[in-house]
Parts: C-alpha cells; sequence; structure tokens
C-alpha cells in the first residue's frame, strides 16, 4: 500500500480516503493525538491522506504510523526525501507509543517484493519482521521514527526471531498401555495421515492425540515462516516466541461455528484448518461439531487449501494438516465397554451415526477401537517416550519424501481382494496403500509387502461405525 498526504489552505479537516474500514478512519484521532505528543506540530490545514490503491479495501490500526509519517513529510517536519526506502507499519498510542499489530512478517515480505530495504516497525513487532530478510527498525515512539528520519536517531539492529526447541511439549511415556493406539500415532507421525480414535469415555483417546506433535518432524525453515504468516495475520503469534518452529496444535470447542473452523468473517480471515497447517487439528467428541462445520473440512482435507470467498473480499489459506478426532460409539459414551451396558435406543444409535458422513468417515485413514485399559496396564512402567519414536518418524518421513515404496505382487493381491471384500472405495484404497507405504517406511523396506498392506487394512474403520 501506498499512504500519501496532501496539506492545502482552507478551514482546517482531516480526511482519509482509499477505502478505509472503520479502525483505519479512526487513525485520525490516533494520528493527531500521536502527533501533538511527540511534540511535533499538527498542521492547521486541509488534509487529505490517501491510501492507494484505492479500490482495494484498507483494514486494521496498522497504517497509523505511515499516515503520520506522511503527514509530517507533507508539512516539512521530516524531509519528504527520507522516506525513500523505507517502509512503515504500526499503531499510534494517544500518547505517541507505537503498539505492534497483526501481520509484521507479512508487511515486511511485501516491502522487500517491492524492493524496500527498511521496515519502520514498533519495538515488539521487530524480531518478526527481520524473519523476512530485510532491516527491521524498532522504534518506541512517533518521536524516535521522526529522530531516525532526520538523522539525529539511531535504533539498534535487531536479530531475526531465533527458533526454540526445547521444552512444552507433552511426552508419549505418559500413556500407559493402548499399545495399539501408540503404533498408530506413530504411522500418522511418519506419513501424516488422518486419525481417528473411537472408544468409551476414559480410554485415553484426547491424551494420546496430544501428544501428537511431539512425534511430528521439526518443521523446515520454510514451513517455519509460512505457519509463523499465517499465525501473524490471525493474530495469535506470541510475542515472546514470534517464530513458529514447532507443528502447530490446534483443538477447537465442538460449539465452533464453520467460518471459525475453516475460516471466514468479512475480511476474510484464517480458520482453524489454516492455523494448524503443517501440524495437528484435533477435534475432540468429534459427533458434537455441528454437521456443516464437519463436511466444510472435505475440501481441504482433499486440496491442502482452503478457498474463502466473502462479500468483502476472497482469499486462498493453505490447509495441509493433520486431522485427528476423537468420539464414543454411542451417545450414551457405554458401547465397546464390557464393564458397562450400553442404554441407547436403535434409533438414537442411528442418528447419532449420521452425525457423520461416510464421506467424511472415508477420510480417515486410519480408526482405531480404544479398549478399556485393564488393570495391570495402568500400573505398568511407562513405555517409549516421545524422542525414541520420533528418531523413526523422522527418517522414515525422509524416506517417502524422497521416494514412495512401491506395491509388491502379494500387496497389490491382497488390495485387489480387499476392494471388492470390505469393500473399499477408490479413495480408500489409495489411502490403504498410502499407509502401507508408510508401515513399509517405517521398516526400512524398499517394497510394500503383504504384511505392510494387511496392517493398514486393519486400521480401516470397523463396522460399529459404519453400520
Amino acid at each position: 500500500m501506498e499512504v500519501e498526504a496532501h496539506l492545502q489552505r482552507g478551514v482546517p479537516a482531516f480526511a482519509i480516503v482509499g477505502l478505509p474500514d472503520k479502525a483505519c478512519q479512526e487513525a485520525k484521532e490516533r494520528v493527531r493525538s500521536g502527533i501533538t505528543s511527540a511534540e511535533l506540530e499538527w498542521p492547521l490545514r486541509r488534509i487529505t491522506v490517501n491510501l492507494a490503491p484505492a479500490g482495494l479495501r484498507k483494514e486494521g490500526s496498522g497504517y497509523d504510523l505511515p499516515i503520520a509519517l506522511a503527514v509530517l513529510a507533507a508539512s516539512r517536519q521530516i524531509p519528504p526525501e527520507s522516506l525513500q526506502g523505507h517502509a512503515a507499519v504500526g499503531e499510534l498510542a494517544l500518547d505517541g507509543r507505537l503498539r505492534p499489530v497483526p501481520g509484521a512478517i507479512v508487511a515486511a515480505e511485501a516491502a522487500r517484493r517491492a524492493g524496500l530495504p527498511r521496515l519502520l516497525c514498533p519495538l515488539e513487532s521487530a524480531p518478526e519482521a527481520a524473519l523476512a530478510g530485510i532491516e527491521a527498525v524498532p522504534l518506541r515512539h512517533l518521536a524516535e521514527a521522526g529522530a531516525f528520519l532526520r538523522g539525529r536517531f539511531r535504533p539498534e539492529a535487531v536479530e531475526p526471531a531465533t527458533a526454540r526447541r526445547n521444552g512444552g511439549a507433552l511426552d508419549l511415556a505418559d500413556v500407559r498401555g493402548q499399545e495399539r493406539g501408540r503404533r498408530a500415532l506413530e504411522i500418522v507421525a511418519a506419513g501424516h495421515h488422518n486419525l481417528l480414535l473411537a472408544g468409551p469415555p476414559g480410554t485415553g483417546k484426547t491424551m494420546l492425540a496430544r501428544r501428537l506433535p511431539a512425534l511430528l518432524p521439526a518443521l523446515s525453515l520454510d514451513q517455519a515462516l509460512e505457519v509463523t504468516r499465517i499465525h501473524s495475520v490471525a493474530g495469535v503469534l506470541s510475542a515472546a516466541h514470534p517464530l513458529v518452529d514447532r507443528p502447530p496444535f490446534r483443538a477447537p470447542h465442538h460449539t465452533a461455528s464453520a467460518a471459525a473452523v475453516v475460516g471466514g468473517g468479512p475480511g476474510p480471515r484464517p480458520g482453524e484448518v489454516s492455523l494448524a497447517h503443517h501440524g495437528v487439528l484435533l477435534l475432540d467428541e468429534l459427533p458434537e461439531f455441528h454437521r456443516p462445520v464437519l463436511e466444510a473440512l472435505r475440501q481441504p482435507l482433499e486440496d491442502g487449501v482452503v478457498a474463502v470467498v466473502r462479500v468483502g473480499g476472497q482469499a486462498v489459506f493453505p490447509a495441509r494438516f493433520v486431522l485427528v478426532g476423537t468420539m464414543n460409539l454411542c451417545p450414551c459414551g457405554a458401547r465397546g465397554d464390557p464393564a458397562v451396558e450400553c442404554t441407547c435406543s436403535p434409533q438414537r444409535l442411528a442418528a447419532y451415526g449420521r452425525k457423520l458422513s461416510r464421506a467424511l468417515l472415508d477420510r480417515f485413514d486410519l480408526v482405531v477401537h480404544m479398549p478399556r485399559p485393564r488393570g495391570r496396564d495402568l500400573d505398568s512402567t511407562p513405555g517409549e517416550g516421545s524422542e525414541a519414536v520420533r528418531s523413526r518418524v523422522e527418517p522414515a518421513a525422509e524416506r517417502l519424501s524422497e521416494r514412495r515404496p512401491r506395491l509388491g505382487k502379494e500387496a497389490r493381491e491382497l488390495l485387489v481382494r480387499a476392494v471388492d471384500t470390505l469393500p473399499l472405495s477408490g479413495r480408500g484404497r489409495a489411502r490403504v496403500a498410502r499407509v502401507a507405504a508408510t508401515v513399509a517406511a517405517l521398516a526400512g523396506a524398499e517394497t510394500i509387502d503383504g504384511q505392510h498392506v494387511a496392517e493398514a487394512l486393519s486400521y480401516r474403520a470397523p463396522p460399529e461405525l459404519t453400520t
């Protein structure tokens, strides 16, 4: 965006044109107060500020700093030529302090593409902006911005935000028993497959799902920057850790709307599926989510992107994530638990089953029935921790990215029989083959054997979920 200011004689007034939203229109009061608080002179002229291109709607308070600098340059309180090679973003407080705004890294990348080597920004946003590969100029106050552009102030250089690798992740060793669920989690982490955990309450479904991010391979720098960009635009980026270097984990409540999960709003804005990009999206108690929300997941699960079209604009957000769902086998939760009798009527069971469409269930690569653990399982010694499992996951994921194992003759014949006997859809067959390739990669095999396909088939949806 280019911010232009024009001063002319007449009754003092201040107008902002170029399709500004309400927050942008309110910049008039913040800019006027900020300039006077910085002990600079507010021009008693007719001031017109234009935000170009005029046909694109402008949103947010990040235009405060560039508007203030444009007014100061038009009134010759800072040399207009000093703005050459600079971009600016930031919100002004009434006393002239600069406050951070969402999307600093996006603004910095846009400045770099426009050939501008420096970005004037609030101090808190500088480490994030520096990730874009330009010089971030950290400023605390509008007075510092004016002094910098007049050559009277030079802030200290800011280093880009660094990755943090230690602490915070939940350990898989906390899960006792549930060996089949632990094995499924390892396959999911290596091949980025979708997982559905079904079983009675209290069997560790959510506990297991929340430990998946610790097994995923570390994000590459490009992936970390992409995730950071999305979180910054959404306004959920941590000021203490502005570089998202770990696979993100998102777990929205089941009352979330379709716009909150998939993306939307008047903006539109990225939703939970985009915030989980290169990470994990957990939908706990899957059948409790509204049906339109669940059905809206089908496009991003297939395409890895979500296209949002609204009256206020349209956007395409990346959404390549691992979907993990948890659910009971019946409304009362007793089905599948030998110690408790299910009290659900056939009609209630049928209504519960209709909450999940077959099209959505078909998109889960692995479906695991989680039984109630036995007493000796809960009293057993801890199993493998996340570090040990990830040491197998990372080389397997690398092998899959370089060359996916090929189907052997026995594996191909087993798949052909499975399509007719289970039965499997075309999508289901492809997903079984992908899971079998991941199982083979974890075993270090170059060819997918029958045993690999057999294990992949064992993770298809059990009859109680499809009847």
